[in-house]
């Protein structure tokens, strides 16, 4: 089987199909990337001492904040979030409390998969949901500001919990995958325990890139982005807040664990664009307009993140990769034309902003 990369010019991890475009991405002198180290790495882990570790945190916590509940749990309803609430709820037995900051995009299989899950494991719920005005308003700005549709979201699932966690007095929040899964930000090769520890600006750090501040225009005012803003480091400190992911203490595999909940909890997978996988992502209609924007600053977009996982864990060859990566990653999504239409931007105009994005080596970048 030919192995074909969509660019020429750019360099690939000679063992999975991840380009040197990709964001914080480093390769070895063999031309080995990050992210298939950190996939190597994982194999080596005590992950029973790992495990030690994560019940010493939970019973730090367990019924001992003065309120009804042990922790937080930040939920969309996907795969990542449903697992890790049976996780905490079968497993160690705590009790959380689920928060949803709802990026007002859901769709119908990400609604039922959100329901669907507390009420089967019987926990209470809290969820947010800006008007979707003020969305359309920010998928638009956000082009501009990040280069993205989803600042939104990206700011409003770090912010959220956050308050919530303060307001109801619960310090611990957990969430599920490891940031060091990718590769690219942080592998499991790091000397720290934690990939990247959690604090006030994690969420930042890692996807939102930019404040409030930046999205106020003339048809967004400071007002309107009150739900975005974070607490102060004050009020993080002194709530004593502690946020931890599972992937960090028991060992992470997606597959199985999507398997897991479709045969136990009638999870339901969704047709998510760019992509041959329908569990990442499906709780919403935007995705596809996400990593689409993505190929086109830096040349790959979620099946090349999907591809390189799967062959990592053997479940795909290089060559097969790259054949779905050119099936797929190029495709402009169906929501694209939703996207345009609710922001009032033209696709010239979308894709000029995006090229005129591209840093370093993904300007070699041929369309």
């Amino acid at each position: 089987m030919k192995i074909t990369p969509p660019h020429e010019d750019i360099q690939y991890c000679i063992r999975c199909c991840m380009p040197e475009t990709s964001e914080g991405l480093r390769f070895d002198e063999l031309g080995i990337c990050s992210g298939c180290q950190s996939s190597e790495h994982k194999m080596h882990i005590d992950w029973i001492k790992r495990e030690k570790k994560l019940k010493e945190i939970l019973d730090k916590h367990r019924n001992n904040n003065g309120t009804n509940y042990d922790c937080i749990v930040p939920i969309s309803g996907g795969k990542d979030s449903a697992y890790q609430l049976h996780v905490l709820v079968k497993v160690y037995k705590m009790k959380p409390l689920a928060v949803t900051f709802s990026h007002n995009w859901f769709t119908e299989v990400g609604e039922y998969n959100l329901r669907n899950i507390l009420e089967k494991l019987s926990v209470d719920h809290m969820q947010f949901t800006p008007n979707r005005s003020l969305i359309n308003k920010l998928a638009k700005q956000s082009l501009y500001a990040i280069g993205d549709s989803c600042w939104h979201c990206h700011a409003g699932i770090g912010a959220y919990p956050l308050k919530m966690a303060i307001m109801t007095k619960i310090p611990l929040m957990i969430w599920g995958e490891s940031i060091a899964e990718a590769g690219n930000k942080a592998t499991y090769a790091d000397n720290n325990f934690e990939a990247i520890k959690f604090d006030r600006d994690y969420y930042m750090s890692v996807s939102a890139k930019v404040g409030p501040e930046k999205m106020i225009n003339d048809e967004i005012s400071a007002k309107d982005l009150n739900p975005f803003e974070l607490p102060s480091l004050e009020e993080v400190e002194s709530a004593n807040i502690e946020g931890i992911h599972l992937g960090e203490y028991i060992f992470w595999d997606g597959e199985r664990q999507t398997e897991f909940l479709k045969k136990e909890y009638d999870w339901r997978e969704g047709d998510v664009e760019g992509t041959y996988k329908g569990y990442k992502s499906c709780e919403c209609k935007m995705p596809g307009v996400h990593d689409y924007a993505k190929y086109i600053k830096r040349g790959f977009g979620r099946a090349t993140d999907h591809v390189c996982q799967d062959i990592r864990v053997g479940l795909l060859t290089r060559e097969e990769g790259f054949n779905l990566i050119n099936e797929f990653d190029s495709k402009p999504p169906k929501a694209l034309d939703d996207y345009l239409e609710i922001t009032g931007i033209k696709n010239e105009e979308f894709h000029k902003v995006l090229k005129d994005l591209r840093t370093g080596k993904a300007k070699s970048i041929k369309d």
